[in-house]
């Protein structure tokens, strides 16, 4: 499939949402609302402090999953060229990738929430108006990626999924760490 067939039609021409992509969309939608869930009432001294062992704190973890949603739809959409070439990071790469794991001087909980949201719709965009999502392209050059190997825009919102209900349980601790509450119970 080339990039032209994989051009998002107009979500104001794309047929209601149903079926498949309903799922993945409200699948996602949960996860997301569980993410968010974990900062409400928070300062931003509050979003940005580390509760735990990790170097992680809220508003980093959301910085990180909006970052990687980000990336991921660009490969949806673009391959493999969307996404940085992890084996050949530099030192300054890797110093701008672990700043979407933690707040930085000047950015706020809501500036992060806002961010969120935004790459959210993009993507609920996407879902909903992109041709077939059987269209496939090979991973991006990772260590954790087996060469050759390739995934569809199914297998991508899959992961998207994934990311986020995994770092969705990682805020719960955090949260629950810094004051005692909880997302659920």
């Amino acid at each position: 499939m080339t990039v032209n067939e994989l051009t998002p039609r107009d979500p104001a021409e794309a047929p209601a949402v149903t079926g498949e992509r309903a799922d993945l969309l409200e699948t996602l939608a949960k996860h997301r609302n569980f993410l968010r869930f974990t900062t409400r009432d928070l300062t931003d001294e509050q979003a940005g402090l580390r509760t735990t062992a990790s170097e992680l704190c809220l508003g980093g973890l959301i910085k990180h999953v909006t970052a990687v949603e980000q990336n991921w739809v660009g490969f949806i959409l673009n391959g493999p060229s969307a996404m940085p070439d992890f084996t050949a990071m530099t030192e300054a790469d890797l110093a701008q990738w672990a700043d979407w794991f933690r707040m930085l001087p000047g950015e706020t909980l809501a500036g992060v929430l806002a961010d969120y949201a935004e790459v959210a719709r993009r993507t609920d965009d996407l879902v909903a108006t992109l041709p077939d999502l059987d269209a496939v392209w090979p991973l991006p050059k990772a260590p954790w990626n087996e060469p050759g190997t390739q995934w569809s825009a199914r297998r991508v919102l899959l992961h998207i999924i994934a990311e986020t209900a995994q770092h969705a349980g990682h805020a719960d601790i955090i949260r629950e760490s810094l004051d005692g509450a909880k997302t659920m119970g």
